[in-house]
């Protein structure tokens, strides 16, 4: 007899999201993290008043009203808008590339002189079928806009030069011809007041759960605990990397109190250039309207990954697809384990996405 039905590894949005449903049918279950906390990448840490996002920006988003009902069980949320600004040198523009946008660079007033815009420069550029990230951002916005606020950025995030770069990474760019500098477009959106951690305190209420252990170091006794395992670490690391290592990107954050009530005006500033290191600056309390007379700003710089590293993205060009579908194949023929969330299953999920997908798992393993 197994002591618990489920060993969930990793008390992030994924695991935590199954951990609450199988327990209220009845399944016991043991939640594990190497972590010292429980929220994984949505954890928030309260300094100085401030609710800070201790591993990059965390704004929910969705357009499917049952996981927006959802998530409104565990927290209230506030009506913040994801507005980014983008600074290139001693210049500032509206994220995502709107009228806004094309009216500060441009001087253009329509739509209809905007897209004139890009098309000048586009024939100017003459590419007829984009073979890399470069020429895929150039027919969408333009020289102009792509040189200033697309291509530094953009390499430091990925590590490559954008030539390098496939073209499929930036076809969802967002443009819009509209003045509105709502970076989603999605119909709900918001910011839990008080934070993400309460969130996952409420899942895992009343459910054992384990931090600062880690499961390769517990592996004989873990694999023996529980009837199943749900898995949300790297699939490649759960099988030893048996067929090779799946590629990310790292991030890592530099967070600093500043005895001032304001630094940016702003939750989110993208810095563009390839010279200034790191990619933006997050400035905490914007997020939920702080109005104290401090402030924490975390500047972010994307890294390379390696095994000592955090992954963040991984890199779903086609050698790392191809990769992974051997790891799923292999762990469909697994009858123990459940591989969940954006490690567990190599794809970048959204929060109400992750949530979707813990549900639907519930529903697929208990009948």
């Amino acid at each position: 007899m197994y002591k618990y039905d489920y060993l969930i590894v990793g008390a992030g949005l994924f695991g935590a999201v199954f951990a609450y449903e199988v327990s209220k049918k009845g399944k016991k279950c043991l939640v594990i993290d190497k972590r010292n906390h429980i929220g994984g990448n949505i954890y928030t840490e309260n300094i100085e008043g401030i609710n800070v996002h201790k591993y990059g920006a965390h704004i929910f988003h969705t357009s499917n009203k049952e996981i927006w009902n959802y998530i409104n069980q565990f927290a209230e949320f506030n009506r913040y808008t994801n507005s980014p600004i983008a600074r290139y040198k001693n210049e500032v523009y509206n994220m995502p590339f709107n009228m806004n946008t094309f009216n500060k660079i441009w001087g253009v007033i329509t739509p209809d002189e905007a897209k004139a815009k890009i098309e000048e420069e586009l024939r100017e550029a003459n590419i007829a079928e984009p073979k890399n990230l470069e020429e895929q951002a150039i027919k969408l916005v333009g020289k102009t806009i792509y040189e200033k606020l697309v291509k530094g950025y953009t390499e430091k995030q990925w590590g490559k030069r954008a030539t390098e770069l496939p073209n499929f990474i930036i076809k969802r760019l967002p443009v819009r011809f509209t003045y509105d500098n709502n970076y989603f477009n999605d119909l709900y959106q918001g910011i839990p007041i008080g934070g993400y951690t309460q969130i996952i305190e409420k899942m895992l209420k009343g459910i054992e759960v384990k931090l600062n252990y880690n499961y390769f170091k517990n592996k004989k006794e873990l694999d023996n605990i529980a009837e199943k395992i749900i898995f949300t670490g790297p699939i490649d690391q759960y099988y030893n990397y048996c067929f090779g290592e799946l590629e990310y990107r790292s991030v890592r954050f530099e967070t600093e109190i500043l005895d001032k009530e304001n630094y940016q005006g702003n939750a989110v500033v993208n810095y563009t250039e390839y010279e200034v290191p790191y990619t933006r600056i997050i400035e905490h309390k914007h997020f939920e309207f702080g109005t104290g007379t401090k402030t924490v700003i975390s500047k972010e710089y994307s890294d390379k990954w390696t095994r000592e590293k955090e992954p963040y993205y991984p890199i779903n060009d086609k050698k790392n697809n191809d990769l992974y579908q051997k790891y799923f194949e292999l762990a469909s023929k697994d009858k123990k384990v459940i591989f969940g969330g954006r490690l567990g299953q190599y794809k970048y999920y959204d929060m109400d996405k992750v949530i979707d997908r813990a549900l639907n798992t519930v529903k697929e393993d208990i009948k």
